[in-house]
């Protein structure tokens, strides 16, 4: 089966984490929601475990518009092509898986915010 098309970064701005709390509001976190055949597919970076889950929906479910109907700021994206040469050294952090699964390789690019403003530019 090949790899989904399309895939959408969900942005967050809970935190139980104290630290992340000086984050921008709204951009503490992030995860990216993928659909792939009958299936919905969420990777979720958490600071002590990553969460990958599949999830069962009906057809019609369009689980992107559901996330912001919860108040998150969801952006649909695509996935980059890179170079086969590994990627900068980074803090492993939500930012930074995310960045792996869509194949964005820019070191700029290490919070939530400035994951937003790449991809919507």
């Amino acid at each position: 089966m090949p790899r989904p098309e399309k895939a959408w970064v969900v942005f967050s701005g809970q935190t139980e984490i104290p630290y992340l709390k000086v984050l921008r509001n709204g951009f503490r976190h992030c995860f990216v929601v993928l659909r792939r055949g009958d299936h919905w597919i969420s990777l979720d970076p958490l600071a002590h475990k990553t969460e990958i889950e599949l999830h069962y929906l009906p057809d019609n479910f369009n689980l992107p518009d559901w996330l912001k109907t919860r108040g998150h700021t969801v952006v649909e994206t695509e996935f980059h092509s890179t170079p086969l040469k590994p990627l900068p050294l980074a803090l492993f952090t939500c930012v930074e898986a995310v960045k792996r699964v869509l194949g964005v390789s820019s070191w700029k690019v290490m919070t939530p915010w400035q994951l937003y403003k790449h991809l919507t530019a």
